[in-house]
């Protein structure tokens, strides 16, 4: 609304311009140059006496001129500085409330890059409300995030200041999506050392590299060429079990979600049997695998399998049963 405003004045006070310079020459006899000039120093107000004395309706125009031009003059320059300053004073509001949605996170995701892999990433979080914070340093990049109104930091993901400021000690993990597998290994390594715990998740280009990334401390690599590759062989080898996998954990039609969930130390199934926490008669999920806190994986766990705090269940079933579920192991 305020660039049409700014146009149209614009427009106005050219036509005035040309309207003067146009006028002096055909009445006055002026030169279109001199024309020019009477015109502008008459809407500027500068003081300059005239180039040559008018004759009456010379003094005519310049009194439409006077009239019209300083006025649209005066409110164009005031329009300029209406967008500038509103636009800074935006920009700068708009900066402030962003540093303190930062600094007030808690339990979120540091990634970084906004790549090809990145931006899946965090359109994944973002679906399910999942609290993240974005690393990148390309200014294109940093439009993409501002138009999709994610949290995002402008540096280099390699600085420790950079990583600290994104709330390294206080996020659930980290991401390590740029393109180039040596910055993967130098962020992780970076993070390792300011928080030996995080979770790390480092992105592969080359396979080759995957042991790099796991000795500079990653807690899971992801080559994404080699896991497509796989993926495609898989459709092309058991295209039923893919299809079911794809229905489970990626569409909504069926309702259908394969989730995991944690027993908490204070939940009423610590200390029971898969049998004696009735999970699957009472929420009527399948109990897929149980992660115990050693980090052993029981596949497929019988009824006597025992649940103890720290364990994570890995459950398939309807999305509303899931949920039910996870609410009774805190």
């Amino acid at each position: 609304m305020e660039f049409t405003k700014l146009k149209i004045s614009v427009i106005l006070l050219v036509s005035i311009i040309a309207f003067g310079t146009i006028g002096y020459t055909t009445v006055e006899g002026m030169t279109p140059f001199d024309s020019f000039y009477m015109t502008l120093i008459t809407i500027s107000t500068v003081g300059f006496s005239e180039i040559k004395p008018l004759t009456q309706v010379g003094r005519y125009i310049t009194v439409v001129i006077i009239i019209s031009g300083i006025s649209l003059l005066t409110y164009t320059l005031s329009q300029l500085a209406r967008i500038f300053i509103e636009g800074e004073l935006q920009r700068l509001l708009g900066r402030r409330k962003l540093e303190k949605q930062i600094t007030s996170q808690q339990n979120h995701f540091i990634i970084c890059g906004y790549g090809r892999i990145g931006t899946v990433i965090t359109r994944e979080l973002a679906e399910d409300n999942i609290p993240f914070i974005v690393i990148e340093k390309s200014p294109k990049k940093i439009e993409e995030l501002e138009k999709e109104h994610y949290l995002y930091l402008e540096g280099d993901a390699t600085d420790e200041e950079v990583l600290l400021h994104a709330g390294l000690k206080r996020a659930k993990g980290l991401v390590t999506a740029v393109s180039s597998d040596a910055d993967n290994v130098f962020i992780t390594l970076t993070a390792k050392g300011l928080m030996p715990d995080i979770f790390v998740l480092s992105r592969s280009a080359d396979l080759k590299n995957e042991s790099k990334l796991l000795r500079a401390g990653a807690t899971r690599v992801v080559c994404p060429y080699n896991m497509g590759g796989a993926r495609m062989a898989d459709i092309l080898k058991k295209p039923t079990v893919v299809d079911f996998l794809d229905t489970t954990l990626t569409t909504t039609t069926m309702g259908l979600g394969l989730e995991e969930a944690m027993v908490h130390s204070k939940s009423r199934l610590v200390g029971k049997t898969l049998l004696e926490s009735r999970l699957r008669r009472d929420f009527g999920v399948i109990i897929v695998a149980i992660k115990k806190s050693s980090q052993e994986m029981l596949f497929n766990p019988g009824p006597d399998a025992l649940l103890e705090a720290g364990d994570v269940i890995v459950a398939i079933g309807k999305q509303k049963d899931l949920a039910r579920m996870a609410d009774v192991m805190n």
